[in-house]
């Protein structure tokens, strides 16, 4: 199944490391060369490509300028204000000197943080490549977060300036920023000297005197401006982006750049296989860590055109996604899992609609990707897709396929293999040991993290080691925090979170493989499964399901055949401990724009609990359909 070209470049990147990455920081820019590949004279902190000085926006827009100045770098596409717009490499050069100017006028310089509070329009990926540009940290938080949560982020990174805009749409309903910025501010010790803020005329601003300033008549005065880059250390941070769902104090993830950008570049080369003057679309936000590998940094450090889309995968229709990708002549696609179960529900003649000859393959990652909606999605498009896991920490794909590299088949159900860079283990949690083919065990990295993997927790290298490698006993290891098995051909299967387990009568049962057996009904298109608390066994599994036709459950009659029908198959497949206590059926599953499913509400829910901060749900109304069934029992 793994080719020897693959096993040759894996080994060599873990036995030969230095001389493998000094190979791979060709592929970027460097104003000085490094004096060394890596310093892990602290482990577990590893410092890489030590001298070196480079700079993201320099190797994202300007080393382009030479080639293709004229060819596109940016389009944006947004089905909720109906407008699209496509930036040259030369126009994008100009758009990220104008907004650098406009961020130095406000006092923002090298090592300085600028907090990002965007829809996803053009101006936040100026604002990103300009942080980049100047040397300062940019701190992405997705547009629409709570206040409270927002003022968190905002005490935690200490922000000189701040850039948001007066609202963003989702699913043609408008979300007003402004008023949930200015809480967040009042709510913050720290205060922002400047808040930088563009009107789209889609919600009322009241700006704040000596303060708030527009982009648009702001930004006139620096039409033509040429800020010079700030090349920086290596080792220097790029960003801080916060994890989501977190609680109490914010979990800040700092990335470096030039391990950022190595590992970026070489990404894109051997596993998405992008290449310059091609079309690249990532349907993520630049909120989490997908939209800023995938929609910002990687694609133009390739010389690639970048999709940025405002929308939904099934408006107006459930066929946008591939309308884009025959109108741009995509090659390469990145999207979420559920985005995937979302359109199965709609009319499989969408796949067919249109000409889709340019795309090479799918990508998809950010949940784990079950078998039945991989084939599904792969004989509709005819094309391969592959799944790919990794983490808002690592940055960019631990286990994928690695079509640059070797030709290799891929597994429905698997994201493939290790990564060159990773070197993956399966430790078993209690004892540490590696676990052998077919055992289950925590995923796990052995240190030193290659290139672009954060490189602390933001202001706090403490939590950094405590959260990450003190886990598994007897072992400096990070760990994923995720269950995995590996099949006797070295082929990873990820079974959930290692806090999605949940402990039946003294069975402990992983959510996700009761998900998976649901799933492999040929009536499901999407589940949820969670434990709720029972005072018999500790507790119980239930399971949250999306039909594919909804007509089939039109009747209590029917709902109760079918949910009998889905608790058998979990009975042959997994035994009768696995069995759910109730499977409810909804019109969709409560999840963030990301795709990520919101399991903890949905448990809050069931065991009558404040379900907490809502404000990155996708839908609220998925939400009241959990609640209504969970009221009736």
């Amino acid at each position: 199944m793994q080719g020897e070209k693959y096993r040759q470049f894996h080994a060599r990147s873990i036995n030969e490391r230095e001389l493998f990455w000094r190979e791979q920081a060709a592929l970027i820019h460097w104003q000085r060369p490094f004096d060394a590949v890596l310093d892990y004279s602290r482990p577990p902190f590893a410092k890489w490509f030590i001298g070196g000085k480079t700079n993201l926006c320099f190797n994202a827009v300007d080393r382009w300028l030479a080639t293709q100045a004229d060819e596109r770098a940016l389009i944006w596409v947004s089905t909720e204000v109906n407008q699209e717009r496509t930036y040259t490499f030369a126009a994008l050069a100009r758009e990220v000197n104008r907004a650098a100017a406009m961020m130095q006028a406000c006092g923002v310089g090298h090592s300085d943080r600028v907090l990002i509070y965007m829809p996803m329009i053009p101006e936040a990926a100026f604002a990103m490549l300009a942080c980049a540009r100047l040397g300062a940290i940019h701190s992405v938080v997705f547009g629409g977060f709570a206040s409270h949560s927002l003022a968190t982020r905002i005490d935690d990174a200490k922000p000189k300036l701040i850039v948001s805009a007066d609202g963003g749409s989702r699913a043609g309903k408008v979300v007003a920023y402004k008023p949930l910025l200015d809480e967040a501010i009042r709510l913050a010790r720290h205060k922002p000297a400047t808040v930088l803020l563009v009107d789209r005329g889609l919600a009322p601003m009241r700006k704040t005197a000596d303060r708030d300033l527009d982009w648009t008549s702001f930004g006139a005065a620096y039409d033509h401006a040429q800020i010079p880059v700030t090349w920086l250390e290596a080792s220097d941070p790029s960003y801080i982006l916060y994890t989501s769902g977190t609680t109490g104090k914010p979990k800040g993830v700092q990335r470096d750049t030039g391990g950022h950008a190595v590992a970026l570049a070489a990404s894109m080369k051997y596993i998405f296989c992008g290449n310059a003057g091609e079309t690249y679309f990532s349907t993520s936000d630049i909120g989490w860590v997908v939209g800023h590998s995938y929609i910002i940094y990687g694609p133009l450090l390739a010389g690639m055109a970048t999709i940025m889309y405002e929308g939904t995968p099934v408006r107006p229709d459930g066929g946008i996604l591939w309308k884009l990708v025959e109108q741009y002549k995509v090659s390469v696609m990145f999207s979420a899992p559920t985005a995937i179960r979302v359109l199965k529900k709609q009319d499989p003649a969408f796949l067919k609609k249109y000409d889709l000859a340019s795309l090479r393959h799918l990508f998809l990652a950010g949940e784990p990707l079950d078998e039945s909606t991989a084939q599904w999605i792969q004989e509709g498009l005819g094309r391969p897709v592959i799944d790919n896991f990794w983490q808002t920490e690592t940055g960019w794909p631990i286990l994928s396929a690695q079509p640059g590299v070797d030709a290799m088949l891929t597994k429905f159900g698997s994201p493939s293999i290790p990564v060159y860079g990773y070197d993956v283990r399966l430790l078993n949690e209690q004892t540490g040991k590696e676990v052998g083919a077919g055992e289950k065990g925590v995923v796990a990295i052995m240190p030193p993290l290659p290139p672009g993997c954060m490189s602390t927790v933001w202001g706090d290298d403490d939590r950094f080691v405590e959260t990450y490698f003190k886990t598994i006993p007897g072992q400096l290891a990070y760990s994923t925090f995720d269950w995995g098995v590996r099949d006797e051909n070295g082929y990873y299967f990820i079974l959930g979170r290692t806090d999605d387990v949940i402990n039946v009568a003294g069975h402990r049962l992983g959510t996700r493989e009761i998900e998976e057996s649901i799933s492999s009904h040929a009536s499901i298109a999407e589940v949820a499964v969670i434990g709720v608390a029972d005072p018999l066994k500790g507790q119980v599994p239930v399971g949250f399901a999306v039909v594919k036709d909804a007509t089939q459950i039109e009747t209590a009659a029917a709902r109760m055949q079918l949910e009998g029908d889905l608790m058998k198959v979990v009975d042959t497949q997994l035994g009768a401990i696995a069995r759910p206590a109730r499977i409810h059926f909804v019109s969709m599953l409560p999840k963030t724009r990301s795709g990520k499913i919101l399991r903890r509400l949905i448990q809050a829910l069931c065991e009558g609990r404040d379900p907490g901060d809502l404000t990155t749900i996708e839908d609220p109304s998925a939400l009241d359909q959990v609640r209504a069934l969970v009221s009736k029992g």
